[in-house]
């Protein structure tokens, strides 16, 4: 899973504290124009609530009188179980009892401990033996989940790839889709003495299970098997059918698994054939005195870009004014001076974003709040606002097409001419922009730099130079590693019918309030996310608009705010798996009920 990383973040809500003492705790936000790490929420859109169990707008924080912003961010009750409100009672005792903490340790832990790393181009299954790792991972699934492997019908997709079903009784329904993926990123082995603890020990200290995989997202898919497992030992039967697909290379872009999970799920239920898809994606955290729970309902595109020069080789000893690699380096540094502009308009999501920030955000600075509040009708306002966001990184990395030089090369000896040079500049897609949009802008920027140093010049098929005089090298743009670009994310209806959008918010706040006994409507303010990286999701377009990438972690449970992602130290709060774990079970519940999905 990609995130975005804060700098540096206003205090977080700490698991099991109560909303009283928090609010009691916490210091007041910085007095100045940024939006700080409320950016890591990525807060989109909001929604009038109307669910099965009824929902009733509650109050708000008036940003001002204007009803439109009034209506960016309504809020709606927490959604409990209704027919199974006597068995969601049971599950939520259960799951606070001392001896599910153990055995929930122990499900998260085994699956720490079977390494499943996944590589970047990885050769098919059946050539790559690195593959392989994932049999071991199954086999301990097969044996942790004996209830699951036996109730639910388990297909394998491309050998490892895991799609199970957990039939309802009533096929009218569509079913609900639930994913996750096996895989994790691979331990650097120059790291393994930088552990706290052995990265594959799975290692509970008390607080914290230790261990790559123990958040990013076994996690996830180890909390959804739990919450099945214990709702089939209370004896639960769904009526509507529930569908579980966990694909194992989503850090190496999902190729060989949810690449192959989704055209066998199309065919297996249809196209659009699911009421709402839930991935992995973001939680919720405290920021500016409030509580927010962000899931993610947009992704931003992803393109590499391969920028190669070729020119003559020869002896170094009679170089050339400009050898490939000198080209190619004023090229990229050429890049990095001409990033994509900002520009917000109040027809995308981080608009609505500040729009929940303005408004529900108790510490939010008032000149800030004002701003925004303006920006609704004022164009010099909304002028204000987006010097705003320039000014800030993360604000500024979620809005725009965002570039990164992250690969270069060149040459092979001190004393030979470097014939070819090539280094790939990695974009992420702003929501509001396109992939031809963005190779257009690439294609352009370099035309003068080619020309300056008489370079034939292609770019995406293209050919940029004029007249057929002597050049003195190539120029080339290409989509990087044979493709694999992809388009902004639809994005997921917010709005006052959007039934499936409107349960997973309810839902949310009903876990967030039992999981700290608290009987109340505006513990947490729910408010929609932008994903800046791409998760298992970008393959299930088609089998459902109703897309959500959201883990209901607490992100501040940990020593390090996001549990080591992706580097050294990577670690779960045993607590916060056990909210993840009713989070899901009340999901599911409440789902099975609903009339409106």
């Amino acid at each position: 899973m990609s995130s975005p990383t804060a700098e540096k973040q206003e205090p977080i809500l700490p698991v099991g504290v109560g909303y009283d003492t928090f609010k009691s705790t916490t210091r007041p936000g910085k007095s100045r124009l940024v939006v700080k790490a409320c950016i890591v929420l990525g807060l989109y859109a909001a929604f009038r609530a109307c669910v099965s169990t009824t929902l009733i707008s509650i109050p708000y924080h008036h940003l001002d009188k204007n009803s439109e912003s009034q209506a960016r961010c309504l809020q709606a009750v927490p959604v409990l179980p209704s027919t199974h409100r006597a068995l969601w009672d049971t599950m939520n005792t259960k799951i606070g009892e001392p001896e599910f903490q153990q055995t929930a340790v122990n499900w998260l832990s085994g699956a720490v401990r079977v390494p499943t790393e996944s590589f970047d181009n990885m050769a098919p299954i059946g050539e790559d033996t690195r593959w392989e790792a994932f049999g071991p991972f199954h086999d301990y699934l097969l044996g942790a989940f004996p209830l699951v492997h036996t109730n639910l019908k388990l297909t394998k997709v491309n050998t490892y790839g895991l799609h199970y079903e957990w039939k309802g009784s009533d096929d009218t329904l569509k079913p609900i889709l639930l994913a996750a993926h096996q895989d994790v990123v691979p331990v650097e082995p120059t790291t393994v003495d930088q552990w706290t603890h052995p990265p594959y020990s799975g290692y509970f200290d008390g607080t914290l299970i230790w261990g790559r995989g123990s958040s990013d997202d076994k996690s996830g898919l180890i909390g959804i098997l739990s919450s099945i497992e214990t709702l089939l030992e209370a004896g639960f039967k769904p009526t509507r059918t529930v569908v579980l697909a966990f694909g194992f290379d989503e850090e190496a872009s999902g190729f060989q698994g949810a690449g192959h999970l989704a055209p066998h799920l199309e065919e297996v239920y249809g196209k659009n054939s699911f009421s709402m898809i839930v991935d992995e994606g973001s939680g919720f955290a405290e920021q500016y005195g409030t509580v927010f729970a962000t899931p993610g309902i947009a992704e931003k595109g992803f393109l590499n870009v391969l920028v190669e020069v070729t020119s003559s080789g020869g002896h170094s000893s009679v170089p050339p004014e400009h050898t490939s690699i000198g080209i190619l380096s004023a090229l990229l540094v050429h890049f990095e001076k001409n990033p994509f502009k900002v520009k917000i308009t109040r027809n995308e999501p981080i608009y609505d974003t500040l729009q929940c920030v303005g408004q529900h955000g108790k510490d939010v600075p008032s000149k800030l709040r004002n701003v925004i509040g303006k920006s609704l009708t004022s164009k010099k306002a909304l002028g204000e606002l987006q010097t705003v966001i320039q000014g800030d990184k993360l604000l500024r990395s979620l809005v725009s097409t965002t570039q990164a030089i992250d690969m270069i090369q060149g040459g092979v000896k001190s004393n030979a001419l470097p014939e070819k040079a090539w280094a790939v500049v990695n974009h992420r897609i702003a929501v509001t922009s396109s992939v031809a949009e963005v190779e257009k802008h690439d294609s352009h920027l370099l035309k003068r730099l080619a020309k300056d140093f008489n370079l034939t010049y292609t770019a995406f098929g293209e050919r940029f130079t004029e007249g057929d005089a002597p050049a003195s090298g190539t120029l080339t743009l290409t989509d990087a590693f044979g493709g694999g670009s992809i388009e902004p994310a639809p994005i997921t209806p917010t709005g006052k019918d959007a039934a499936p959008y409107q349960l997973l918010s309810g839902t949310i706040k009903a876990t967030f309030n039992a999981h700290r006994s608290l009987n109340v409507t505006d513990s947490i303010i729910v408010a929609p996310s932008i994903m800046s990286g791409n998760t298992d999701t970008r393959y299930y377009w088609d089998l459902s608009p109703h897309i959500f990438r959201y883990n209901h972690q607490n992100s501040g449970n940990s020593k390090n705010p996001l549990g080591g992602i992706h580097t050294v130290n990577e670690n779960a709060n045993i607590d916060s798996f056990l909210e993840m774990i009713r989070f899901f079970t009340t999901l599911i519940l409440n789902s099975d009920e609903s009339q409106t999905l």
